[in-house]
């Protein structure tokens, strides 16, 4: 899986709203589990904790928007692919 870049804006399964990607490869506050994305309402934006979106890639319905993407933005993500397997174990 190639994660959309930050900035991406994008529409959940079964969703009627705009997110707005903000955060990879995020933990949940309480049960301490991995989500692949935090978002924050378009065009809204971050409204505080009560109204971050905590998502994983398979719940993308589509992407409306992908966001910025440079040098900076492959170098960090080929870091993620060398720790992908292990993001996967605190995903379950």
């Amino acid at each position: 899986m190639d994660y959309l870049p930050i900035g991406s804006v994008v529409l959940l399964k079964g969703g009627t709203k705009k997110v707005m990607i903000y955060g990879r490869i995020q933990r949940a506050g309480r049960n301490g589990k991995i989500y692949d994305y935090l978002g924050a309402m378009y065009p809204e934006g971050y409204a505080g904790e009560k109204y971050q979106i905590l998502f994983n890639h398979g719940e993308i319905e589509k992407v409306i928007f992908k966001g910025y993407s440079d040098d900076e933005e492959e170098r960090y993500l080929e870091k993620i692919k060398n720790y992908q397997d292990e993001i996967n174990k605190l995903k379950e």
